[in-house]
C-alpha cells in the first residue's frame, strides 16, 4: 500500500510530463469511490460541494474541523493521491494557513488549494498570502511530506481591479506563489483562449484552469499549455440537479425517467463502498 509521502510524490509527478491532470472534484466519500472507479488519476475535493453536502452554503461558511473530517473520510477510502481545497486557509494570517496545512496532512491528503481572497471576495496583500504559502509550505517540510501547494488568485474575479488589468495581476501573483512554494498556479474565472495562453506563457509553473461549461475543451486547454484542470462545485451540483430533476418529475408526472437515466446500479454502489 502506498504510504503518504509516496501520493504526494505521485500527485508532483502528475504535474509533469505531457499528460493533462484531471481532477474531476468530488464532496463525500462515495462520489470520490465513483470518481476513482472511473479512472482518474488523482481526486480533488470540493470546498463549496462539502460544504452543500453538509448543509453550508460555499465561501468558508463550514468550520475546518467539519472540512477536514470529510478530506480524512475521502483519503481514507481512496487509493489515489488527494489534494483537498481548503478555501482561504480558515484565517487571515500565516499561522492559520500553518494549521490547516497540518490538518490537511494529518487527514490523509497529498495536497491543497489555498485561495488569496477573503470572504468578501477581496484579495488579499500579495505579501500576506505569499507569508501563508510559505508557512504551509514549512509546515509540510516539517512533517518529511512533499505536500503539493496550489496557489489559487481570484484575480480574474477581483471587482476592484479593471477588466483590463485582472490578467496582469493573475501573473504577477501566481509566480509570487510559486516563489513562495506553491507547486501549482490556479487561476479560475477565466475561459477565453487567449487569455488562458498568457497565463500558461507567463506564469512560471504548472497552470491549473477551472473547466466545465463555457470553458475551452481538454484537448484545447493542454493545447494553450495549461496543466491542471479541475471541475469545482461542478460534478456535485451536477448530481443535485438531477436530484431536482427527478423529484420535480415523479411529483409532477409520477414518472421515473429521470431517476432511471445514468443511474448507478445499487449493487455497483455497493461494491464500490465494500459491501
Amino acid at each position: 500500500m502506498a504510504t503518504q509521502r509516496d501520493k504526494a510524490a505521485r500527485l508532483r509527478e502528475l504535474h509533469q510530463g505531457q499528460g493533462l491532470l484531471v481532477l474531476p472534484n468530488a464532496w463525500d466519500v462515495a462520489s470520490a469511490k465513483v470518481i476513482e472507479a472511473a479512472g482518474a488519476a488523482a481526486i480533488a475535493t470540493s470546498s463549496a460541494g462539502v460544504a452543500f453536502a453538509l448543509g453550508y452554503p460555499d465561501g468558508e461558511r463550514i468550520s475546518r474541523e467539519e472540512m477536514l473530517d470529510m478530506v480524512r473520510r475521502i483519503a481514507a477510502a481512496v487509493e489515489v493521491p488527494v489534494t483537498a481545497d481548503v478555501e482561504a486557509g480558515y484565517g487571515p494570517d500565516a499561522e492559520a494557513a500553518a494549521a490547516t496545512a497540518r490538518g490537511v496532512l494529518d487527514a490523509g491528503a497529498v495536497g491543497l488549494n489555498l485561495e488569496d481572497a477573503d470572504a468578501r471576495g477581496e484579495l488579499l496583500p500579495l505579501e500576506l498570502h505569499a507569508a501563508r504559502i510559505r508557512a504551509a509550505r514549512k509546515v509540510a517540510g516539517s512533517a518529511g511530506v512533499p505536500l503539493v501547494i496550489n496557489g489559487r488568485t481570484d484575480a480574474m474575479a477581483a471587482k476592484a481591479l479593471p477588466a483590463a488589468e485582472r490578467a496582469a495581476e493573475a501573473v504577477r501573483r501566481a509566480n509570487a506563489w510559486l516563489e513562495a512554494g506553491a507547486d501549482c498556479a490556479f487561476v479560475p474565472f477565466v475561459s477565453d483562449r487567449d487569455t488562458i495562453a498568457r497565463l500558461a506563457r507567463e506564469i512560471r509553473g504548472p497552470l491549473n484552469i477551472l473547466g466545465g461549461p463555457g470553458a475551452p475543451s481538454l484537448t484545447e486547454l493542454k493545447q494553450l499549455g495549461v496543466r491542471r484542470v479541475s471541475l469545482g462545485s461542478a460534478v456535485a451540483r451536477a448530481a443535485y440537479g438531477r436530484a431536482r430533476r427527478a423529484t420535480e418529475e415523479v411529483l409532477r408526472s409520477g414518472t421515473y425517467q429521470s431517476i432511471a437515466e445514468d443511474a448507478i446500479p445499487y449493487a455497483d454502489l455497493q461494491r464500490l463502498l465494500g459491501g
